[in-house]
């Protein structure tokens, strides 16, 4: 099993289900917290990043960008731990298991409202085929340095007010702030992943942020992720201020200025720790934004 579990990535699941959370607690702070759509929706994101791992895992194999030189933690394909055949095929099966996971959700959360049930039909279709070709394809999107703007969109506005709406037949659309935080938030993961693989990405052609800019511009750009993401959702407090708890969130700037620090002063290949550090920060910043939002 260490091999799969190395491929499923475990460590990046915390990051999957902050999207999810910071809509749980927007719809608890309006009132209408539903806990059999939420565990839903954290069921579904969770078969999305697996197939997302599993599929970015195949897919750098085969163009690639996991080879020998690269300096990240050894993938399952590259290494020879599990076959490409095998991985094509858990890819299929974490996309069929996503499938009638979304399927099950909007059963139990539309109903029978046909618009409704369409529309985030495709939206669930749309967040598989991004899974997937971000790096699997003749050409995928990944490879061009897109991977960014589908990180903000799935795991920012699609995860957040896509879950608040399910829980509260309800779309505000100054809940963007608090999605838009997550999205650069979750972005933030992918440039420290992809500053330490810089070097074997250009071997590979794989033309991310990082790789067209540089190192130096890299972590520039990842304190405007940063620092984008906390204005945001302090844009949102100050909005509908009704307390000091609200900003209960901004404890962990102190994390994110070391993690600037280190993205900007650490070697690319002594970056892979810090992956970890961003995304389990991420996770804090929802619990802590979704505590200060609930107390009164």
């Amino acid at each position: 099993m260490n091999p799969w579990l190395s491929a499923i990535r475990l460590r990046t699941l915390p990051l999957a289900l902050s999207s999810i959370g910071m809509g749980g607690f927007l719809a608890a702070a309006a009132g209408k917290f539903d806990w059999v759509i939420f565990l839903l929706c954290c069921l579904t994101t969770i078969f999305l990043q697996i197939l997302s791992n599993l599929a970015n895992d195949y897919g750098d194999s085969i163009h690639g960008a996991d080879h020998a030189g690269r300096k990240g933690p050894q993938r399952a394909v590259q290494s020879g731990m599990i076959s490409p055949v095998q991985m094509k095929l858990a890819v299929i099966i974490t996309g069929v298991l996503s499938f009638f996971s979304g399927i099950t959700l909007l059963w139990i959360s539309v109903e029978f409202n046909r618009n409704e049930f369409f529309v985030f039909l495709g939206l669930g279709l749309l967040c598989i085929l991004a899974a997937i070709a971000y790096t699997v394809g003749k050409r995928p999107y990944g490879y061009a340095g897109l991977g960014d703007i589908s990180v903000l969109i799935f795991f920012g506005l699609v995860g957040v007010m896509g879950s608040f709406y399910l829980m509260t037949k309800n779309l505000d659309w100054v809940q963007l702030l608090p999605s838009i935080s997550c999205g650069l938030f979750s972005v933030a993961v992918l440039n420290i992943n992809n500053i330490r693989d810089i070097e074997s990405d250009k071997v590979a052609g794989k033309f991310s942020v990082p790789v067209r800019i540089g190192k130096n511009k890299a972590a520039l750009y990842h304190g405007f992720l940063l620092f984008g993401g906390l204005v945001s959702s302090l844009i949102y407090v100050l909005s509908n201020f009704r307390s000091a708890w609200q900003l209960l969130f901004l404890l962990v700037l102190p994390i994110m200025i070391k993690i600037m620090s280190a993205v900007k002063n650490e070697p690319s290949e002594k970056l892979d720790p810090w992956l970890k550090r961003m995304a389990l920060t991420t996770l804090l910043f929802v619990i802590l934004f979704g505590v200060g939002t609930l107390i009164k």
